[in-house]
């Protein structure tokens, strides 16, 4: 056997390989594609990586202020509920230092107990007239049903319905009618 009769092991040879896109990239660039690009130019693929971050940062910074300011609103709204609805149970208590006060005669008005209500009563006003709360209570005003009940009417001498007498008061909390006023009409 000579040397030249032995088998020769054959080379072998690597099978091409498939092109394979990369999954986080969005152009459908080859694997292959982005190493024959890091080795002519690699600061343009550490520059187009770095856009890509840059890009991903952006939105995720845009998500995160959305969030922020929902969720910000989402409170604020929630703290008016609650305080409109405390403001709503508080109104029978309104009530009834009025009716109080209206039933005070010239005798009862000078003594201490009437004093104590009075101060009771303008006290509670002042408080929540500051946070926004409005007494519905003038009469001669325009009737506005948005605003006023009306559970009377009279005949008038004018064309335009008109408040004639105030029943109950009617409030508002920061703009919004929390009760309307029970009106007698006339017009």
């Amino acid at each position: 056997m000579s040397f030249s009769d032995e088998a020769v092991p054959a080379e072998e040879v690597a099978p091409e390989p498939a092109l394979v896109t990369d999954e986080n990239s969005d152009d459908g660039v080859a694997d292959s594609e982005i190493e024959l690009e890091a080795e002519a130019d690699p600061m343009g693929l550490l520059k187009r990586e770095r856009d890509e971050y840059l890009v991903a940062l952006q939105r995720t910074q845009a998500d995160f202020e959305n969030y922020r300011k929902r969720i910000q609103r989402m409170q604020e709204e929630q703290s008016a509920r609650a305080a409109s609805a405390l403001v709503t149970k508080l109104l029978p208590v309104l009530d009834t230092l009025d009716l109080a006060q209206a039933h005070q005669t010239a005798a009862s008005a000078g003594s201490e107990d009437a004093k104590a209500l009075t101060a009771a009563r303008s006290m509670l006003l002042d408080v929540l007239s500051k946070e926004g709360l409005e007494r519905v209570d003038q009469a001669a005003v325009p009737f506005d049903p948005a605003v006023h009940d009306a559970v009377a009417r009279t005949d008038g001498e004018g064309g335009e319905v008109v408040i004639d007498e105030v029943l109950r008061s009617g409030y508002r909390w920061r703009g919004q009618v929390l009760r309307p006023a029970m009106v007698s009409v006339k017009g």
